[in-house]
């Protein structure tokens, strides 16, 4: 290798010794090019992003047809087939009855390759009912998934799980039997690796992403097809109105809530708590996302070459979104949160329907969805339901 070649480094992991391809043995100054698992060179990536399928950035100026291509866009880099023609062939067990509302497990087929089983909340009354599509964190803790957010009535071991994660980011209570008690049908269903899916090891990710790849396929194509595929589900229940259907979530499931609206009509509002940020603004040295892992469920490879994470869920416009962020999350960076605001802000308000877009930065919180956080979306549930 020659002098003129120059220099390639890049860091194992945080604190690792650099390592010098161009020979030689790491030193202080070849550690302090890099960091986060970063090429020295990964400016220069960053700078070749224009995102140029965006709205406003691309040459399409009807938004219908920009829906339309960038939409295919995004599902063109999921990797795994519409699975349209699959039926849910759903299996319901009654639990025990709740306050106000009737307990059932649910089992159904979101895709061709295997059942999966959720939770589905049912208020009592008449109905037809709005309904809530319930995301669960990532949150590297794998025995639990859909109970993060419901109570588990059929299992005390998960129960204490569930209990200790409510306590710890949702000042104690469970999301969906919240929502349940305000009138809302809810279902949650656990993601590849969660709960009855699971448990997966935090260090097995990045494998079963790599195996994914290997077989055509993608991890987070999966997760993005299901989520989808639940959303139409729930729309198609006799017991849910649904022109009335929203996703929430918190965390990873956030990015599933705002994913989902942007890849289906099923879902008519959706509510994203602590997790919207520009891609750029994220991919800096110390961020969570570039130790790998985890961030196998949000990669769709290639995508960014054509759209932010803005972008996407800007396909969802202009229905109504809500976007909440805590000052104090230190996953999300202020100026990518901020980025981002604004290019969403720009969408909605070309669609003259700022009124629909809810946009807020808790000045005090950080990475939680805490009592009062959740009152104000179930508030603003109400209203655009």
């Amino acid at each position: 290798m020659t002098e003129a070649m120059g220099r390639r480094t890049f860091m194992a992991g945080t604190g690792a010794a650099a390592m010098t391809l161009a020979g030689g043995s790491g030193s202080a100054e070849a550690a302090d090019l890099v960091g986060g698992n970063l090429p020295d060179f990964h400016q220069g990536l960053k700078d070749e992003l224009g995102f140029p399928l965006a709205w406003g950035t691309s040459p399409v100026r009807d938004f219908r047809s920009w829906r339309r291509a960038a939409r295919a866009k995004v599902e063109e880099h999921l990797l795994v087939d519409h699975q349209h023609g699959t039926p849910y062939a759903p299996e319901f067990t009654e639990g025990p009855q709740g306050d106000g509302y009737t307990r059932e497990l649910v089992t159904l087929s979101l895709t061709r390759y295997e059942p999966v089983r959720g939770v589905l909340l049912t208020p009592h009354g008449p109905g037809p009912f709005p309904a809530v599509l319930l995301f669960h964190d990532h949150g590297a803790t794998f025995d639990i998934g859909k109970e993060k957010l419901i109570r588990p009535w059929y299992d005390d071991t998960r129960l204490a799980s569930a209990q200790a994660w409510a306590d710890k980011y949702f000042s104690g209570r469970f999301v969906g039997d919240e929502l349940a008690r305000r009138g809302y049908v809810v279902l949650c269903l656990d993601a590849l690796g969660w709960g009855d899916r699971g448990p997966l090891a935090y260090a097995e990710q990045q494998a079963l992403a790599s195996n994914f790849y290997h077989l055509g396929s993608s991890l987070a194509g999966l997760m993005a097809r299901e989520d989808a595929r639940a959303a139409g589900f729930l729309a198609g229940l006799d017991r849910v109105d649904d022109r009335r259907v929203a996703a929430l979530g918190f965390s990873m499931g956030a990015y599933r809530a705002w994913q989902t609206a942007a890849l289906t009509d099923s879902v008519s509002a959706a509510a994203c708590v602590c997790w919207m940020t520009g891609l750029k603004e994220m991919m800096v040295p110390g961020n969570n996302t570039l130790r790998g892992q985890s961030s196998y469920y949000m990669l769709h490879p290639g995508l960014s070459r054509f759209l932010d994470f803005p972008d996407v869920a800007s396909i969802a416009a202009p229905r109504p979104m809500l976007f909440f962020s805590g000052a104090l999350d230190t996953l999300f960076p202020a100026d990518g949160v901020r980025v981002a605001h604004d290019k969403l802000s720009a969408v909605w308000r070309s669609r003259h329907a700022e009124e629909r877009l809810r946009l807020k930065t808790w000045p005090d919180l950080g990475h939680v969805f805490v009592d009062r956080m959740q009152d104000e979306v179930f508030h603003w549930l109400d209203r655009v339901l």
